[in-house]
């Protein structure tokens, strides 16, 4: 979609991108200075496979800041971004036919790296009346002989789903039960989270070595092109992680990794004040989806996503186009309203699309005004 916008924004039509998922912030002023210094200071070389000595003590006291965690340098493993984190992890862990237990709707890199390393994708399709929220019955009942692995975010990529201390607390009780199951917990949102504190999984000392910390700085301090990504897991889960990376990209960027020291350990009021634009855009474009006529939407609780149900349109036409599915109406609006969307098929629930309010409120406001205009049309 993101393509197809930019298509259509080079022959000259008006395109509002409500599609990509990186905030549309600049990066704060002093991770910058932070990058422009390691250059001048020639942090050009190969750096560590596993990080910069430093990077991985930031990553350990900010884990134990935020989070409460305690680990040390030999938990942490630092990546070319949170998604060669997973690749790696996916490598390390599954062989042929290993299960992974995936919620839906989900991020959707995770099927498919499943899938690249011959794994098993099952999935475990939740609701809205769940909050698009797995339950640990849920949960233990897909857990199987074959199963290797559980993946799960929290806030979520696309719901906005946030699994509160209790709920995890209930999934934690089963992994107890498993301790044969690891546990890959993606909290690259971790900051943009409406709800207040963020929980994770690994709190929960007796499962914290089944469990595997996903984490990076691309959303929580509008760092996307800087490409860092990190894991904090158990020392044989990092070793292995880490001969895997050794042998495609080795250490990442040494000039983002000094200015991620200062990203992880600097005054956090950057991060705050941009989430709090993304709450106020959380509210208007909530507003706006209620005054479409058949769409219901929840209230997202973290991350920067809507996923409202537009199934009601299905079977409606036009007069010339009849939408059959999510991804026929995503098409519509990009050719219609020249709005970029996703289709919630991509993250495993076809009733839904994808909007992301990762643009100013004047661009939302108008891409939702044309949005509610083309699907009146619909009939």
């Amino acid at each position: 979609m993101a393509k197809m916008g930019r298509e259509l924004r080079a022959k000259g039509f008006d395109v509002i991108d409500l599609s990509l998922g990186e905030p549309d912030f600049d990066t704060p002023a002093h991770i910058k200075e932070a990058v422009k210094k390691a250059v001048d200071d020639n942090w050009s070389h190969y750096a560590p496979v596993a990080g910069y000595p430093d990077l991985r003590e930031a990553i350990c006291t900010k884990l134990k800041r935020d989070n409460n965690l305690d680990y040390k340098p030999e938990n942490i493993l630092v990546s070319t971004g949170a998604k060669q984190s997973i690749a790696n992890l996916i490598m390390a862990l599954i062989d042929k036919d290993d299960e992974v237990i995936i919620p839906t709707p989900y991020w959707v890199s995770y099927s498919e790296i499943v899938r690249m390393n011959e794994g098993v994708p099952v999935m475990i399709r939740t609701s809205a009346s769940a909050g698009y929220k797995v339950s640990a019955a849920e949960v233990e009942a897909a857990i199987t002989p074959k199963t290797k692995l559980f993946m799960f975010s929290s806030p979520a990529n696309p719901t906005g789903a946030v699994y509160s201390k209790e709920e995890l607390a209930a999934l934690a009780e089963v992994f107890r039960r498993h301790p044969e199951v690891y546990i890959m917990s993606d909290e690259i949102y971790e900051y943009i989270n409406y709800r207040g504190k963020h929980e994770s999984i690994a709190q929960f000392a007796d499962i914290k070595d089944q469990v595997i910390v996903i984490n990076g700085l691309s959303k929580g301090f509008a760092m996307t092109g800087y490409r860092l990504g990190y894991i904090a897991a158990a020392p044989d889960v990092v070793k292995g992680c880490e001969k895997i990376q050794g042998q495609i990209t080795s250490g990442a960027n040494a000039a983002t990794q000094k200015a991620a020291v200062v990203a992880l350990t600097a005054d956090l009021t950057p991060s705050r004040e941009m989430v709090a634009a993304f709450e106020q855009r959380k509210k208007t474009i909530m507003q706006l989806l209620s005054e479409i006529p058949g769409v219901s939407c929840i209230e997202p609780d973290g991350a920067f996503y809507v996923f409202p149900d537009i199934s009601f349109y299905f079977g409606k036409s036009d007069g010339t186009t009849t939408i059959k599915n999510s991804d026929d109406l995503c098409f519509y609006i990009l050719e219609n309203a020249y709005v970029t969307t996703v289709t919630g098929k991509a993250f495993g629930e076809e009733n839904c699309i994808r909007i992301a309010y990762t643009n100013s409120l004047p661009k939302i406001k108008e891409g939702m005004a044309r949005i509610k205009e083309v699907l009146s049309k619909l009939k």
